[in-house]
């Protein structure tokens, strides 16, 4: 059998999603687990109570405060932030870790501030800002969902116009206009990254000349 001329890198891809509220984040990165059975979706870890319905190790990790304040001192976090000063939210930077190591891909939705600090630790991963194809349609999407008081939904719009303005800072930028096209997209993005130089291990050559040479023959 030949053997091949390049070898690709073992590790797994970092893909970190972020952009302001209602911009469809969620959707996609939906999208494309059920696309890519394969990719990991990080779950955060927090200090609050677990919903009704929720689950432990699937819809969150559940910890008390002294438990996350005391990975924050290790250092066991990729990113994390205490919300309105009451509840913290984190990323677990050791099963990240883990599933890179063993060349899986790991999908992280997280919002700015926290994408911030991801890319201080790990700059070589793939940041991904989703972005609303105007500010009308970002309202309609806040509006349509219903769940936030009127002053609510200004205050995130306040934000959504902070947010995007760090568009700049990310690799690429994706405009949700339309579902379809935007998970395409997406998925496009991680599957060139794939064929980056830097992702590359070896490039290995035969220098068989014999070999090339019977290949090159005609054969009766």
């Amino acid at each position: 059998m030949a053997k091949a001329i390049v070898k690709s890198k073992k590790d797994g891809s970092l893909i970190v999603i972020s952009g302001p509220s209602s911009a469809g984040k969620s959707t996609i990165r939906s999208e494309l687990l059920k696309m890519h059975k394969e990719l990991y979706y990080s779950i955060s870890m927090t200090t609050r109570e677990p919903r009704v319905g929720e689950q432990d190790g699937i819809d969150y990790f559940f910890v008390s405060k002294e438990e996350f304040e005391k990975r924050i001192e290790k250092g066991a976090f990729l990113e994390y932030a205490q919300v309105h000063r009451d509840h913290y939210y984190g990323t677990p930077k050791d099963i990240i870790l883990d599933k890179l190591n063993k060349g899986i891909d790991v999908i992280l939705e997280i919002e700015i501030h926290g994408a911030v600090q991801v890319n201080d630790q790990m700059p070589n991963a793939i940041f991904i800002f989703i972005m609303p194809p105007d500010m009308e349609t970002l309202v309609k999407r806040l509006k349509k969902r219903g769940t936030e008081t009127k002053e609510k939904m200004i205050e995130r719009i306040k934000t959504a116009y902070q947010e995007i303005n760090e568009a700049s800072t990310y690799n690429y930028v994706v405009v949700n206009d339309e579902l379809d096209s935007a998970v395409k997209k997406v998925d496009s993005i991680i599957i060139s990254e794939k064929c980056r130089v830097d992702r590359i291990d070896a490039i290995e050559l035969d220098n068989k000349e014999e070999i090339l040479h019977d290949l090159l023959m005609d054969k009766e």
